[in-house]
């Protein structure tokens, strides 16, 4: 093997929705050899279920056929291989709408699609079966709008070996659009572990876009270019190092900073994160700042996974609606908590007068009172507030008075209601995320390139070992003579993010100097305490020695997670801002040390 070889890979999209501009940038001005796409979450999937339910040619995410389309003449003679898990739940269609494309161009591409994901039409079996949802036991219901399992690379690896200039998947782990070239082009086997590990690190490091290179920076104010940010590539050689970067001449900024706290996003437990072809380990894992926006990674570990792969289905569960008043004028907060109570109670007396059973669920917040951070920490004293309130029943016309009486706040309650944003909300479906782990062996992984059809060897054999425990001891040296406080954001960098239900947020000790003060002050129990207001179950820490980092789970904390939530923030991103605001007790020699 050539070990001065090296392979480029940019990311051209974190979310369906993201900007349109990436993808351009990057085959412009990236000179890379992949450029990857990640469209899919989990609420996507059901969007996508919906749209093709109401056009059977849709169900794909189109903003990929969009921005691929004016780059494919780039894309064949600069000999780009393009990855993305576009297909949602119709790849047929979206392969034939790109194809459509190429052919007006008159460029010719050998367009792949991998099967196997999809398991709704294994919904009568797997009711059968009694599947279990993971956390919470609950049977699997029989309202699902996807079912789905994340993916690993063999079936990109196997596309690419066959010649396939761009892959379309359906649901499959981001990272594995980005493991899976690196297998193909430096013929890492599938029992390559450590390589393996790296290369899913890689992937998860750039997957969510301008995240790595300045995007949702803890520094925010240093950077600049937020209108033409620089969208990540890394430079991958064989051993697995790897060096993230950006196209020259575009926003962002990569730095330590940036790529750590996108390192530490939504990884849980940093010894034992899960894939579907490997299990890493990355608490050895150093970042070391190169300059000139190149940051180099190294030092991730791994085993063998587990023989069952993560399956994710959405499922309707009644419906919501949200909606919201702007509210002025001195003892706007008081106004709004007596709005919002009103607007509740009478409508519930309605609903009782006409036969529908209570709320399922009712919320408030009053955007502008500080309430993310809780109500005992809530300002009295704003003179602006944004009343949001949401609601959630069995039935849609139980919904629709609550949406219709938001409307008499305007003119028969307390003074000061300026505007009622949007209208009358409208009422929506309430989609719930329900996981559970299926066996590998029992799905059947396919290739199609050009109606060929080739079967994936998945391995499915179970070498997984569990790792031995390593939270953090509750243990720590108290900085309690120390008189001098200082918010946690002069100390360290941060970022949070959502599995689910559970939160994650991963703290970086600016120097490593700082960080015996930060594990000091900063435990589960500091933290669960810190969030009381918000988690309803544990707080779970770990240190991640190799860039004096700790990363913290809050389990149940994003009120159900995702569509589930009634929440203003049912993705946990504000978490890491309220941390860094904590008081950390720091000694005289390190206070000097600080600007």
């Amino acid at each position: 093997m050539d070990n001065d070889k090296k392979v480029k890979i940019g990311c051209a999209s974190a979310f369906w929705g993201d900007t349109t501009t990436a993808a351009k940038q990057l085959v412009e001005k990236g000179d890379i050899n992949y450029l990857v796409f990640d469209f899919l979450a989990e609420v996507t999937m059901s969007i996508l279920a919906g749209a093709k339910n109401k056009n059977k040619d849709m169900g794909y995410a189109t903003d990929f056929v969009k921005q691929l389309a004016p780059l494919l003449d780039q894309v064949k003679k600069k000999n780009i291989k393009v990855i993305s898990n576009a297909g949602g739940i119709n790849l047929n269609d979206c392969r034939n709408a790109l194809v459509n494309e190429a052919e007006k161009a008159k460029i010719d591409l050998k367009i792949a699609i991998v099967t196997g994901d999809d398991l709704m039409k294994k919904l009568p079996k797997l009711i059968e079966l009694g599947i279990k949802e993971t956390e919470t036991s609950e049977p699997l219901p029989d309202s699902c709008l996807s079912i789905n399992a994340y993916l690993g690379a063999p079936g990109i690896v196997t596309a690419l070996e066959q010649g396939a200039d761009i892959v379309i998947t359906g649901r499959c782990v981001d990272s594995a659009m980005v493991l899976a070239p690196l297998m193909y082009e430096f013929d890492w086997s599938v029992e390559d572990y450590d390589l393996l590990s790296a290369g899913s690190l890689a992937g998860h490091i750039i997957e969510c876009g301008a995240q790595c290179t300045g995007g949702n920076f803890t520094d925010w104010k240093i950077v600049d270019g937020f209108d033409d940010m620089g969208f990540p590539i890394i430079e991958v050689r064989p051993n697995g190092d790897f060096i993230v970067t950006k196209p020259e001449n575009t926003g962002g900024m990569v730095t330590f900073g940036t790529v750590a706290e996108q390192f530490l996003y939504e990884i849980g437990n940093p010894s034992e994160y899960f894939l579907p072809d490997v299990i890493c380990n990355f608490t050895k894992v150093t970042i070391d700042d190169l300059g000139d926006d190149r940051v180099l990674v190294k030092g991730a570990i791994g085993s063998a996974p587990t023989d069952q792969y993560k399956v994710s289905a959405t499922y309707m569960d009644g419906y919501r609606v949200a909606g919201t008043l702007v509210i002025g004028g001195d003892s706007a907060k008081e106004k709004g908590d007596l709005i919002a109570n009103a607007i509740i109670k009478k409508c519930e007396r309605i609903l009782l007068d006409e036969g529908f059973e209570p709320f399922n669920s009712t919320s408030y917040d009053l955007i502008g009172t500080d309430s993310i951070y809780g109500p005992k920490k809530a300002k009295e004293n704003s003179k602006e507030v944004v009343l949001r309130l949401v609601a959630t029943h069995s039935e849609k016309d139980a919904l629709i008075i609550l949406s219709k009486e938001m409307a008499q706040a305007v003119t028969g309650m307390a003074s000061g209601v300026m505007n009622y944003l949007g209208g009358r909300p409208p009422v929506s479906s309430s989609i719930h995320l329900f996981s559970f782990l299926f066996p590998k062996d029992q799905l059947s992984i396919m290739v199609d390139l050009n109606d060929n059809f080739t079967t994936v060897d998945v391995p499915s054999s179970n070498g997984y070992v569990a790792a031995p425990g390593n939270e953090r001891s509750m243990q720590h040296d108290s900085n309690e003579e120390m008189k001098i406080l200082v918010p946690l954001i002069k100390l360290a960098y941060a970022r949070s993010g959502d599995k689910g239900d559970h939160a994650n947020i991963g703290v970086i000790a600016r120097q490593p100097e700082f960080l015996p003060f930060i594990q000091s002050a900063l435990t589960s129990d500091t933290v669960l305490k810190y969030f009381g207001h918000v988690v309803k179950g544990d707080v779970l820490s770990w240190d991640v020695p190799g860039i004096n980092g700790i990363n913290f789970l809050l389990k149940n904390s994003l009120g159900g997670g995702g569509m589930a939530s009634l929440n203003i923030d049912p993705q946990g991103k504000s978490y890491a801002q309220q941390l860094l605001d904590f008081q950390i007790p720091i000694s005289d020699e390190i206070a000097s040390k600080l600007n």
